[in-house]
């Protein structure tokens, strides 16, 4: 599940970004129904991935707070995508310790 949840975080993130470059120009606004589409599927499947992650991983609800409010500055996706990164590896090696 973490997984998924870093793969919708940056495509998340990128689609974001693609609207603003819309904004500011760089990306012909032909393109605004369908960066919008994209970008709003994704913010709602990235919400609904944290939560369930969030619940899976037990994070305090201060935690959940910042990935959510990750999710609406511009870049911070890639922050988050190093949290994400080393929760991950933290999990991994969890699983690989033997029990005592």
């Amino acid at each position: 599940m973490l997984k998924a949840f870093r793969i919708i975080s940056l495509l998340e993130g990128l689609s974001y970004i693609a609207i603003l470059s819309v904004t500011l120009g760089f990306i012909s606004r032909d393109h605004v129904s369908t960066l919008g589409m994209t970008h709003g599927i994704l913010f709602m499947v990235y919400i609904m991935l944290a939560m369930s992650v969030s619940g899976d991983k037990k994070w305090p609800s201060w935690k959940l707070g910042l990935v959510i409010l990750a999710s609406l500055v511009p870049f911070a996706f890639i922050p988050t995508e190093v949290f994400l990164r080393k929760d991950e590896q933290k999990t991994t090696q969890e699983q690989q310790e033997p029990a005592v």
